[in-house]
């Protein structure tokens, strides 16, 4: 499963859906993390 991570669109947040534990743990279980840039 591929899983996206879209940024933010409030100006001056930078906080994203999820945190690097949890990404490690999804691409273990076989799952693609993609994170959009700017």
């Amino acid at each position: 499963m591929r899983v996206g991570i879209p940024k933010e669109t409030v100006a001056g947040e930078r906080r994203v859906a999820l945190v690097p534990e949890v990404v490690g743990r999804l691409v273990k279980a076989g799952h693609e993390v993609v994170v959009e840039g700017d």
